[in-house]
């Protein structure tokens, strides 16, 4: 190809640019970018529209990763029912608005964000791609949208933090049943600069997970997701007390299968030190059993906030709640925000979806502490609907990790710019500059 052919491909792609963006928008930025590659013959990273994204990544994931991500409880109707409770409300534009400057950002605990979006907590992301967290965090860093860090991640707080930089974190917490674990977690969340301390309320036991079981796969079993744990000195000095003193085991023990094998390869893999070391070590399995034996805490009640009040000075969020008369309790209780959320509908088969649970809570909250919503976004429009109904920010989870199994950290990049830019371009169509104009009046 001559310069001459180059010179004028190159303006037909700066043509191409300047036809979508008129104005300086995070929207038109976006779909300039992606219109002026593809002049060059280059498609977008991944996939822009949500069910060809979804299609693309199981493609790449192995069963296990695909069932543990994409699959919910039971029958999967909770599942269904969150992206299907958005089909119920329709969004009716506004016209003859001035929206050629809009503002997507916004103030959360003293902070503000360039969009309402939030990276969910999710767990064991080392089943999507090796680099798991540290993907993850650069790409929200690159954007400065908070990233929600997982009790059950595949990299400790501490190296995750290292990747974020300056760029906030939050803190997911499931209550151990060890007030020693607990206390250890708060403490470390603090250390790295967390912005809010996320409690997640309805994993205390896991659900009926009906993919994972037809494959008998537990990731934490094979110490998959537990780096928080097993970097965490409490939980280690569990660990040492348990290999020192190993429960009575009754029966004969059953015959090595290569499964098995490759359950012990993974539990010495990812416990810290030498490979040669823990193989002959009996700390990974037994760091394993002491997970198992204390992941979460059926017996926690309202009165226990108050434990975590006394150890922590950061905002203290919910997350889980969808019945109005348990945001009213949150509130008596002092907590700092609420995220309504069904965990995706992982664990109640046939649920209220967290888009229908959510008016009734905001109603009840009254603007008195930051509403959140989790469950079931896919799209912008989507994110959209969630804000006029009343959040004031969105987390979101599955799209985010078919972005890194694709792609690693461009995946999650392009999947949050995608979402930031049709948030953008539909705040323009419907006639709204900022998301304090994104009202239940704008639907039918």
């Amino acid at each position: 190809m001559t310069s001459e052919t180059v010179g004028r491909v190159q303006q037909v792609g700066r043509m191409a640019e300047r036809a979508v963006e008129a104005a300086t928008s995070v929207g038109r930025e976006v779909q300039a970018r992606i219109y002026r590659e593809g002049v060059f013959g280059r498609r977008p990273v991944v996939p822009v529209e949500p069910a060809a994204l979804e299609a693309a990544a199981q493609r790449r994931m192995s069963p296990e990763a695909w069932s543990y991500v994409a699959g919910g409880a039971g029958q999967q109707r909770t599942v269904r029912a969150n992206t299907e409770a958005f089909d119920r409300h329709r969004i009716v534009p506004r016209m003859l608005v001035d929206v050629e400057e809009r503002d997507q950002s916004v103030e959360l605990f003293g902070r503000r964000l360039p969009s309402p979006y939030l990276l969910a907590p999710i767990g064991v992301l080392e089943m999507a791609h090796r680099e798991a967290e540290h993907a993850v965090a650069r790409a929200a860093r690159s954007l400065g949208v908070p990233m929600v860090l997982s009790t059950q991640a595949s990299v400790p707080m501490e190296e995750v933090a290292r990747d974020l930089g300056d760029s906030p974190r939050w803190y997911q917490l499931y209550w151990s049943k060890d007030d020693g674990v607990v206390d250890s977690f708060v403490r470390r969340a603090e250390e790295i600069g967390s912005d809010a301390l996320v409690v997640t309320l309805d994993t205390h036991v896991l659900g009926w997970r009906t993919r994972d079981l037809d494959l008998a796969y537990l990731p934490f079993a094979r110490a998959e997701g537990i780096a928080q744990y097993l970097s965490d000195p409490h939980f280690r000095s569990l660990v040492e007390h348990r290999a020192a003193n190993p429960p009575a085991v009754d029966g004969p023990q059953p015959r090595p299968t290569p499964a098995a094998v490759r359950a012990l390869l993974s539990m010495t893999r990812h416990y810290p030190g030498r490979f040669r070391d823990n193989l002959r070590s009996p700390l990974p399995r037994a760091a394993v059993e002491t997970f198992l034996d204390v992941f979460s805490r059926s017996s926690l009640t309202w009165e226990d906030l108050a434990y975590l009040r006394e150890r922590t000075s950061l905002p203290i969020v919910l997350k889980g709640i969808q019945d109005p008369r348990d945001a009213q309790l949150a509130l008596e209780h002092g907590v700092d925000g609420i995220v309504v959320s069904n965990h995706g509908g992982r664990q109640v088969d046939g649920a209220i979806a967290s888009l229908d649970a959510l008016p009734a809570v905001v109603d009840t909250v009254g603007g008195r502490v930051p509403v959140l919503f989790d469950s079931g976004v896919r799209s912008g429009a989507d994110a959209f609907t969630a804000l006029a109904l009343g959040a004031q920010a969105v987390l979101v989870g599955r799209p985010w990790v078919y972005g890194l199994a694709l792609a690693g950290e461009d995946g999650v990049r392009a999947v949050l710019e995608h979402l930031m830019a049709e948030l953008d371009l539909t705040m323009a169509l419907s006639g709204v500059t900022d998301l304090a104009g994104i009202t239940r009046d704008l639907l039918a």
